[in-house]
């Protein structure tokens, strides 16, 4: 079992309440939390209003698995977020 790490930091510019900041960020747990390979929750700058911080665990048999579902992943969200991209980092454990 291999284990990848994806963290990645969105700054949202314009966002004046934490509830439009759940607004623009809302559903990332719902669609990636339910993959049976996917763990995500919300890891930092949760009081911030214009700043995101999401972390991915992914889980696969091999390393390049993982790391074909973390770049899906990272794509899809440079792609589909109202916010910008500050910031990825990936870990292979």
């Amino acid at each position: 079992m291999h284990i990848g790490i994806l963290t990645m930091t969105f700054a949202l510019s314009g966002c004046d309440s934490l509830k439009q900041k759940r607004q623009r960020m809302g559903g990332l747990h719902q669609r990636y939390g339910r993959h049976p390979a996917v763990a995500v929750c919300e890891s930092g700058a949760r009081d911030s209003l214009t700043t995101s911080e999401w972390t991915f665990v992914v889980t696969g048999h091999s390393v390049p698995e993982v790391e074909s579902l973390c770049s899906e992943i990272e794509d899809r969200l440079q792609r589909g977020v109202d916010g910008r991209v500050t910031e990825a980092q990936r870990e292979m454990l």
